[in-house]
């Protein structure tokens, strides 16, 4: 197998950027101009955060991300807001009344969606794997066992789980796939497109409140893992050829104390090889589009009736997208 790109999201706490990280955001935030196309990709979905959060933080590593790529704060998500309705809409590719899913707890006499998902379509089109990480027990409804396609939950049989367990968990794995021996997971190499979930913002608001000390220490600690995920793809050699995609689930809410409303309006952020720095997205997003998205960034297409559109105005190559490539076992 091919190693190209991987998409990764991660989770540490801590209340400052260490300056390795903010180098590492810096090498991601100014790739080589002659390369558009990402050998890596990282995608971090997050829950509970919007433009305020930014100064509610604050949010210097996410900041660095908006000032060097492109982004919009009106992105949509789903209709219901709820944690595994809206994540499956961002792997299929599909609205909620079309996967169906609309339940917010994991249910196992309902199975895996049906759809086929982005890691179906980066596996066909262009022989790319992936791993997720999740930190919810609600998305295992999400984790159909596929070969080239690993899922890890933090926490087992429970609703949440520490941001340090997922750590924990993250690093033991990245060791393992780049030993090229796999150590028991499907992928026995670096996966092309890694998922990992970050729902501290949201989570913390549910139980103190939008304007509690709790959601602020929360974005710090988000922010934080955005620049852990920077500087371990800067150890690896990996940072200069990737690009790096934050969205969220769920936006902030507007009461005040503790409530667990949430806008529909979230933030949708791109950033690193191939795309345009300092660029406000002006067409329509919602986070439906992020799969055809991520295809697009690797130059890879698909013949399929989802409604995931690529956000094509991001990108600096904007010539046409050669044929599927062929697949590559």
């Amino acid at each position: 197998m091919k190693m190209s790109s991987m998409v990764m999201v991660l989770l540490l706490t801590g209340l400052s950027v260490p300056s390795q990280m903010a180098h590492a955001v810096s090498e991601t935030s100014s790739p080589s101009s002659e390369q558009t196309v990402p050998e890596h990709v990282i995608l971090f979905v997050l829950e509970g955060i919007d433009r305020q959060a930014l100064k509610a933080g604050p949010m210097p590593v996410l900041d660095r991300l908006v000032k060097t790529g492109s982004v919009t704060w009106s992105a949509t998500t789903v209709t219901p807001r709820l944690r595994l309705p809206a994540m499956a809409s961002l792997f299929t590719g599909l609205p909620v009344e079309k996967h169906g899913i609309t339940w917010d707890a994991f249910e196992f006499s309902r199975g895996y969606p049906r759809p086929p998902t982005v890691f179906d379509y980066l596996d066909l089109s262009g022989g790319r794997d992936s791993a997720i990480f999740f930190m919810d027990e609600s998305l295992y409804q999400l984790a159909k066992p596929e070969p080239y396609t690993d899922y890890q939950l933090c926490g087992p049989l429970r609703p949440e789980c520490s941001p340090e367990r997922l750590v924990s968990y993250i690093r033991q794995y990245l060791r393992k796939a780049s030993s090229g021996h796999g150590y028991g997971h499907a992928i026995l190499s670096l996966p092309h497109f890694l998922i990992v979930h970050l729902p501290e913002g949201a989570r913390a608001a549910s139980i103190q409140g939008w304007d509690s000390n709790n959601y602020r220490t929360a974005l710090r600690t988000v922010d934080h893992a955005i620049g852990a995920v920077l500087e371990m793809y800067r150890e690896h050699g990996l940072l200069k050829s990737t690009t790096v995609f934050v969205t969220a689930l769920s936006g902030t809410g507007t009461a005040q104390g503790p409530s667990t409303a949430a806008s529909s309006l979230v933030p949708w952020i791109a950033s690193g090889v191939g795309i345009k720095a300092g660029h406000m997205i002006q067409q329509p997003v919602s986070i439906v589009d992020t799969g055809a998205t991520v295809l697009r960034a690797f130059r890879l297409t698909t013949h399929t009736e989802w409604e995931s559109r690529a956000v094509e105005e991001i990108f600096r190559d904007t010539g046409p997208i050669s044929a599927i490539s062929t697949k590559e076992r």
